[in-house]
């Protein structure tokens, strides 16, 4: 695969894509970012060819958009006009519904194709030191077409196949966001509210496995996740009811000695877990 790709964020996403490009692929990147440190590591490292200018955009194949939701959406309306119709361009947030509701307008404006992407996986260490060219590794890669050309989602599955992910998944702005909110959303949720307890920093020598797996994402780019969970807010609020729901009957079978009514719970999480087979 030899293309010309301009990736925007160096983070830990950007970086990544990068970095696989440049070991998977002869494409050609170039790459943009506020931050002059990022793009002379990542240049230095050879993660990126160059640092992108307005004529690497206009000669863009794929151009991926890595930056927070309303700053993808802010850089795509500033530079829309350079986009060249071949271009695809694609994003990299966790949510969908907000940026769908804007970069398809812009896209269509301009003549060119965007498909909204997913790429499920991460790190607790944000940033471009933490970027790995196997970050993506068979994990999968969700594609949001947006009524975009088939081509075009079929350039994408093409690139995620090349960067070793292990598959793609199209879905709508509305299942993806649905289904965010209680794949990810909701556990980092949980982490946080979890650490925030008063026995949290008591807990070297009395934790193992447990208390590491639910603890894990707890270690949060807060800026990040909270813009995605205010633009996400109606599908994380629903899952949000519903583990409330389910702890106040755990601990209500608890208040009141019901081993009976406890059983039966616990019993329920760990059929649905073993039917899961995960």
């Amino acid at each position: 695969m030899n293309r010309k790709i301009v990736i925007v964020g160096l983070g830990l996403i950007g970086g990544s894509l990068a970095k696989a490009f440049q070991k998977y692929t002869q494409c050609q990147i170039a790459g943009i970012d506020r931050n002059p440190d990022v793009l002379k590591a990542a240049l230095e490292c050879g993660a990126i060819d160059k640092i992108a200018s307005e004529a690497d955009i206009q000669e863009a194949d794929v151009l991926y958009l890595c930056l927070y939701p309303q700053a993808d959406i802010d850089f795509a309306a500033a530079h829309a006009h350079l986009i060249p119709p071949h271009c695809v361009v694609t994003d990299t947030c966790g949510i969908k519904a907000e940026i769908c509701a804007h970069l398809p307008r812009i896209a269509r404006e301009h003549g060119f194709a965007f498909v909204g992407g997913h790429p499920m996986a991460g790190k607790e260490q944000s940033g471009f030191t933490s970027s790995d060219a196997d970050l993506f590794l068979d994990a999968s890669y969700i594609l949001v077409p947006c009524d975009a050309p088939q081509q075009a989602v079929g350039l994408l599955k093409e690139i995620a196949k090349a960067l070793r992910f292990g598959g793609t998944v199209e879905a709508t702005p509305e299942k993806h966001d649905r289904m965010i909110a209680f794949t990810s959303q909701l556990p980092h949720v949980l982490a946080c509210a979890y650490v925030m307890s008063p026995s949290c920093p008591e807990h070297n020598g009395f934790s193992a496995g447990s208390y590491r797996d639910v603890s894990r994402v707890a270690n949060i780019n807060e800026a990040l996740w909270a813009e995605l969970f205010i633009d996400n807010r109606e599908a994380l609020m629903e899952e949000l009811d519903i583990l409330i729901a389910n702890i106040t009957m755990l601990k209500d079978a608890v208040s009141k000695k019901d081993a009976e009514a406890l059983r039966a719970l616990l019993c329920k999480s760990r059929q649905i877990k073993e039917m899961l087979g995960e």
